[in-house]
């Protein structure tokens, strides 16, 4: 599903992104943790082409991203992504958020798109909400309709950038259930940001821990929490954990 073959990223002489090499198999959920300027979100926003590269392949679904060539909006219908801040049109209804990309990209009938929208926001929780405007929801009634937005295209991978530090606490968890209902009931790939532990334990497959643009170990969830081998993680998730 997603390559990346000693993969480079520069921003001028700031060598963001040092030799990447990872696979991450369809339907996997992997959780990228380190500290802040590690590269986290440098690599994921790489995956939906947000960030060029400047050495190496990453391959994303069969789309080589190195390649000129590559059709980016072609690749992007398949590879969702949720930010930190929720993105979401100010002038349009919770409902015409979700409807728009498919409407406009996919070119889905009406009804059909209606219908699957819907579906979505009986997902998130917030069907109610389909004719408020995003200014009259909470920052995390708005990352969920962020989430479904993303979801309505289908995507084969959905990349989360943090989507959870933006958000007062009481509203973390709602998000983090979403989430941890779309790894479980999905044959969806994630890659998730985050800073939040319990959710890395209880949903990710491996964990990946970065520092200063390097992959320092990748590992089962569960292994890396008892047992993680490089200093630096070890030294993170001390000061994490308490």
């Amino acid at each position: 599903m997603i390559e990346f073959n000693h993969v480079e990223k520069y921003y001028g002489d700031f060598h963001a992104l040092k030799d990447i090499n990872l696979e991450v198999d369809p339907g996997e959920t992997v959780v990228l943790l380190g500290p802040s300027g590690s590269g986290k979100s440098t690599l994921i926003r790489t995956i939906n082409g947000l960030e060029p590269i400047q050495e190496g392949h990453l391959i994303v679904n069969g789309f080589d991203l190195a390649d000129p060539k590559t059709d980016m909006n072609k690749m992007r219908k398949n590879v969702g992504m949720v930010f930190q801040h929720f993105n979401l049109y100010a002038n349009k209804t919770v409902l015409e958020n979700i409807m728009l990309a498919p409407r406009k990209v996919l070119k889905m009938d009406e009804a059909e798109n209606r219908a699957a929208a819907e579906e979505l926001l009986r997902l998130v929780g917030l069907v109610d909400k389909a004719d408020k405007m995003p200014s009259s929801l909470s920052g995390g009634q708005q990352q969920r309709i962020a989430i479904a937005r993303s979801l309505a295209m289908k995507p084969k991978a959905l990349l989360f950038d943090e989507p959870t530090s933006a958000l007062d606490p009481e509203m973390v968890n709602d998000v983090l259930n979403i989430m941890k209902k779309i790894a479980a009931d999905s044959e969806m790939t994630m890659l998730v940001v985050t800073h939040e532990m319990g959710f890395a334990r209880q949903v990710a497959d491996r964990v990946i821990f970065m520092a200063d643009g390097e992959i320092l170990e990748d590992a089962p969830t569960a292994e890396f929490f008892k047992h993680p081998k490089e200093p630096r993680a070890q030294k993170f998730l001390s000061q994490i954990q308490h």
